[in-house]
């Protein structure tokens, strides 16, 4: 699954009487008042998405050092991973569980000690046991946000009833975006042909998610890889229909344009899931690494998580705290629940995962 970008806005959801609104938050939040009395910091370096060094997820880490860790960022998790092979060094990492086998196969990973982790027994179990999680008796990333990707359009614009198929409809020509990732488009297909498990991807069912893809390329206007690119499209009345990030949904709510996400399983959504990586390469402190790790999987971490990002967190106790018009808003009431009935993560065989790879550069080819 492909990591999603930061929202371009962040925005909260809050009730007022049976109405939700959305108001507009800070971008950041000031730390002074947290400087006096406040330990020295082994600086450490963390490798992270643009947006992620916001101090929100990690209070009690600025609590305790009085500043924030360095920050460098990555576009995407193939340029992140291919800077940290090239020799670029940080103490964390943030990448989506698609590439921690990669990780480990390079040999660039630490395993993490859980029993230093305070809230490690808060993880919602369907992400502490994930494979690439959880491996050969050791924990290989701590999970800190997850999200959906599903189909998101425009209420006005598409109507009657409305599920993946559509996406393929000689209607929607011209009208269509897709996300210009393998992993993504290929959990469309999969949904799309019926496969609820990635173990269910058969060389028949690839044909057929294969023959589906090239039956949406007929329509589709681009395939987006920015997705301040889709949203402003969205925006606009360009794109009717697209294939997107729960964040895409967000900041049509922010600018009030009538657009939703379809998070009904029975017409099918997909799950990823991101974490934090301990890379055996840093230069940073020992116990800062874990001041942070601590600070990102806390339940206060994850309340803002879901009430200012629009993304869900790791952490169960999270959605007891959080905002409850959020919660419900985004379809977190029930999270074990939610990703179960949801296609979850990218994990095809090695050979299917290949077969996708040089058939999905081909259907956007044109063959």
């Amino acid at each position: 699954m492909a990591l999603p970008q930061s929202p371009c806005r962040r925005t909260k959801i809050t009730s007022g009487g049976n109405m939700m609104k959305v108001t507009s938050i800070a971008l950041g939040a000031t730390f002074a008042s947290l400087l006096s009395g406040t330990a020295m910091a082994e600086q450490i370096t963390v490798f992270d998405w643009s947006g992620y060094d916001d101090p929100g997820f990690f209070g009690a880490y600025v609590e305790k050092y009085g500043e924030a860790p360095n920050f460098s960022f990555f576009a995407d998790d193939h340029e992140g991973f291919n800077k940290l092979r090239s020799g670029f060094k940080a103490d964390l990492a943030h990448p989506c569980t698609s590439v921690i086998g990669k990780m480990r196969a390079t040999d660039m990973l630490s395993p993490i000690d859980v029993s230093r982790l305070e809230a490690w027994g808060d993880l919602l179990p369907t992400l502490a046991n994930l494979p690439f999680v959880s491996a050969d008796g050791q924990v290989w990333m701590l999970p800190f946000d997850w999200g959906n990707t599903g189909l998101v359009y425009r209420t006005d614009l598409v109507t009657g009833d409305i599920n993946l198929q559509t996406l393929a409809d000689p209607a929607m020509a011209g009208k269509i975006s897709l996300p210009d990732a393998v992993e993504d488009a290929y959990a469309l297909a999969a949904l799309a042909v019926g496969v609820s498990d990635w173990s269910q991807m058969t060389d028949e069912k690839f044909q057929e998610a294969s023959d589906f893809l090239r039956a949406v390329h007929t329509n589709v206007r681009f395939y987006w890889s920015d997705q301040g690119q889709l949203d402003a499209a969205i925006k606009s009345g360009e794109i009717h229909a697209a294939w997107a990030w729960n964040a895409t949904e967000l900041a049509m709510i922010f600018d009030e344009i009538p657009a939703k996400m379809i998070r009904d399983p029975e017409v099918g959504v997909a799950s990823w899931a991101c974490g934090y990586v301990h890379l055996n390469n840093g230069e940073g402190g020992d116990e800062e690494v874990y001041d942070f790790l601590n600070a990102l999987s806390s339940a206060e971490s994850g309340k803002y998580l879901i009430e200012s990002w629009g993304y869900a967190h790791a952490n169960a106790k999270s959605y007891e705290i959080a905002d409850q018009d959020a919660v419900a808003a985004y379809g977190y009431s029930d999270p074990e629940g939610f990703m179960a009935s949801s296609l979850f993560g990218f994990n095809p065989s090695q050979e299917i995962a290949a077969k996708m790879l040089k058939e999905f550069e081909r259907i956007k080819a044109g063959f």
